[in-house]
């Protein structure tokens, strides 16, 4: 159950770091993540069905993504659409191209197919599933490392402050359309990333496995704000991958306790809308502000 967990919301915490630097870093609402997660399953699926190793996949199927990304950001520029609409036409379309890298075939078994999740189980039978998890918290912990990096250099600054104050971009001679892109790009892409490593750990590929992805990454998201409150880019990386896998938990507790209070897997995205509402309701409320405020305040009569 434990390792479960870890393993999903590990594996959903890449999508959701890709959601993070659209929607928060950005301010740029990307729907094709609905599209590009999996555009990345169908991608691994084809290539393993060829015999193409999984590490060469998971780099195409990044690839893939980023593709993704790129014509999302030039329909939103070259075409002057919004972004929310250019992120849904995007992600519809690529329902069909999906089909198309998979053979018109909606899903495919990864059962026959060596897969890097088999071979440490392999490799280490002993310890079961918890070989995928030190795997994950490893490649996670990299990936990471690397973007709070990022972060730091100057392109990265300047990525931050698009979102924010896209004038400042401009005053200071940078393209703010570049560096859009490359963000949108990078965020489709660890998207992508996400539904390749999820397709290889539930051992089948399909095309409908990414409707309601950006829901739940903007669930995991808030879910992070809400337990971390933090400006260092350190901290806003590490809550998204604690929110991805606070929501796994409670989509887990959902569907096993749920029958006790007459609620079943159907309900799961009735269940993701309601802990949004909540997660907006507490973030738009300055609780501890009330709290302090009330307490200063002396009592009637006194």
């Amino acid at each position: 159950m434990v390792s479960g967990i870890l393993i999903e919301g590990l594996i959903y915490g890449i999508m959701v770091l890709g959601v993070f630097m659209t929607f928060r870093v950005l301010n740029f609402c990307d729907m094709t993540v609905d599209g590009s997660f999996p555009m990345g399953a169908c991608i691994l699926a084809a290539c393993l069905t060829h015999h193409i190793t999984p590490q060469t996949a998971l780099i195409l199927a990044f690839a893939g993504g980023i593709l993704a990304g790129m014509i999302t950001t030039l329909v939103y520029t070259k075409l002057r659409i919004p972004d929310l609409l250019a992120g849904i036409l995007v992600m519809t379309m690529l329902y069909s191209v999906n089909l198309r890298i998979m053979s018109n075939h909606a899903n495919v078994s990864l059962l026959r197919e060596n897969t890097i999740f088999k071979t440490l189980s392999a490799a280490f039978p002993a310890f079961g599933d918890w070989s995928i998890v030190i795997f994950m918290v490893i490649f996670v912990g990299v990936l990471t490392f690397l973007l709070n990096t990022f972060f730091t250099t100057d392109f990265g600054l300047t990525m931050g402050a698009l979102g924010s104050n896209p004038q400042m971009v401009i005053s200071q001679g940078v393209d703010p359309r570049f560096v859009r892109t490359v963000g949108i790009c990078f965020g489709d892409g660890l998207a992508a990333l996400s539904g390749a490593l999820f397709a290889m750990y539930q051992g089948f590929a399909d095309v409908g496995s990414g409707t309601g992805v950006v829901v739940s990454g903007l669930a995991s998201l808030m879910l992070g704000e809400f337990l971390i409150r933090s400006n260092k880019i350190g901290w806003q990386t590490f809550r998204v991958i604690l929110g991805s896998i606070l929501y796994r938990a409670l989509m887990y507790f959902a569907r096993r306790y749920g029958n006790a209070v007459g609620l079943g897997p159907n309900d799961l995205k009735l269940i993701t809308g309601i802990l949004i509402i909540i997660c907006l309701i507490i973030s738009n409320t300055n609780i501890t502000a009330y709290l302090k405020e009330h307490l200063k305040r002396p009592a009637a009569g006194c």
